[in-house]
């Protein structure tokens, strides 16, 4: 299916408009953009290449998906009931069989999973990641992909993964929808020396690093035992911590790490399904990391340990874990948890000036979800960012852009045939299950 010609200029008329800019206003109005970027928010707008009737819609800005592995979805279910060390023995089993075809194909399914629930950014964590990026390039959501770095002698990848990060940024940067970047997988597979190479690779290409940290309870004893340091404390040691950063899971911290992340301006990528399926213990200190200043938005993980790329689900089960395990209904309001998925998730990615609100001059990326669906009843201004965080269905996205450019019409994709993504799924899936270690 070849890629849809982008109108110059699109208005949205009369549509129920949620902002998510400084003032959090949600208003009726019309939407206009031209060339990929916002040029009118709420008052009437002048006429356009093309008009949508935008009455029966809210548009809402792109979600942003802080954390996945978007090419593991053939591998959906493949782990399931498993603690992480178990979970980690199948997936690196069946990551040995793995081909750049077969990542491909997960990538694209995975991509169009999250642009049919309303996700236009993702930061993933994964190799092949060459792969990824075509897949970005072809379905139209913005990619910022980590190359997965590990220990030389841990890897399955041919070369010395810090520099196959390195050429991997050489050869996709200045990408309008793909931003590459180095990806350390953690400590338990990074020794000192890796974590200061990637560092360095990070730095000299001017990209982000993305990294697992303090997942678990035995991750942090195991890292405690073998050096002496907590895992925060140790990559503050070694000179890693930073700005530029984002760290995901973070649920192991105690009073000293949440203070270091935040006055290191290092990010955070909560993934409360990941960690609840794989029983990481406790729940992530996202309010005290939040109080202390740091910056946090959801992930989803991947679909082998969620098993969703929904950002809605996201936020209804983080904020319903962080009210119960504080006994405090107020803690993570419907709108914090709105932010923590749009405006929050471009601030990881340094982006913020770009993305996340539907304001002038910001680039066209959000989605129209349908008032008349179910899961907004009732569809008043008042109760939209409530729905979203608590109620709204997958379902309800009806279309979805990406600067300006429609990915999906009323949830049919634009410039893919999803037949075809899904027979190859099927058929990376088939050969990946049966090489999969047994109970």
């Amino acid at each position: 299916m070849s890629a849809p010609r982008a109108p110059r200029s699109t208005v949205f008329r009369g549509a129920l408009l949620v902002t998510q800019d400084a003032q959090r206003r949600v208003l009726r109005g019309d939407l206009r953009v031209e060339e990929g970027r916002i040029t009118a928010v709420g008052a009437p707008a002048p006429a356009a290449e093309e008009e949508v009737d935008a009455s029966g819609f809210a548009i809402v800005p792109g979600f942003v998906n802080a954390h996945t592995h978007v090419a593991m979805n053939p591998l959906r279910g493949i782990a399931d009931d498993r603690e992480l060390a178990g979970f980690l023995e199948v997936l690196f089993a069946v990551d040995a069989h793995r081909t750049e075809a077969d990542v491909e194909a997960g990538a694209r399914a995975g991509i169009a999973e999250m642009l049919l629930s309303g996700t236009t950014s993702f930061l993933d964590l994964y190799y092949f990641e060459d792969a990824v990026a075509r897949a970005v390039e072809s379905l139209g959501i913005r990619g910022f992909l980590g190359w997965a770095v590990l220990d030389p002698e841990l890897t399955t990848q041919k070369g010395v993964p810090t520099e196959n990060a390195r050429a991997f940024l050489g050869r996709w940067k200045g990408h309008p929808l793909v931003t590459p970047l180095v990806a350390p997988q953690g400590v338990y597979v990074c020794n000192r020396e890796t974590w200061i190479r990637a560092r360095e690779v990070a730095e000299e290409g001017g990209t982000l690093l993305h990294y697992h940290v303090s997942e678990t309870r035995r991750e942090v004893h195991e890292h405690q035992t073998k050096t002496g340091r907590r895992p925060v404390v140790w990559l503050e040691e070694i000179g890693v911590l930073g700005p530029r950063s984002v760290a995901a899971h973070a649920v192991w911290l105690t009073g000293e790490e949440i203070r270091l992340l935040a006055t290191r301006n290092v990010g955070v990528a909560h993934c409360p399904s990941s960690n609840l399926k794989l029983a990481s213990g406790g729940v992530a200190p996202v309010v005290e990391l939040r109080e202390a200043g740091a910056t946090v938005g959801f992930g989803t993980d991947s679909v082998a340990s969620n098993n969703s790329l929904s950002m809605l689900r996201e936020m209804h089960l983080g904020g319903l874990v962080q009210k119960n395990q504080r006994w405090d209904a107020t803690v993570l309001s419907a709108q914090e948890l709105l932010d923590m998925a749009t405006r929050e998730g471009t601030r990881l990615l340094g982006r913020e000036s770009d993305l996340g609100s539907l304001e002038i001059g910001k680039q066209g990326d959000f989605f129209l979800l349908r008032l008349d669906h179910p899961t907004l009843l009732p569809a008043r201004p008042e109760a939209i960012v409530s729905h979203l965080a608590y109620s709204a269905s997958e379902e309800a996205v009806d279309s979805v852009y990406v600067a300006g450019v429609p990915v999906v019409r009323q949830r049919t994709l634009s410039r893919a045939d999803w037949s075809s993504i899904r027979r190859a799924g099927e058929a990376a899936a088939e050969s990946l299950w049966s090489s999969r270690p047994k109970k």
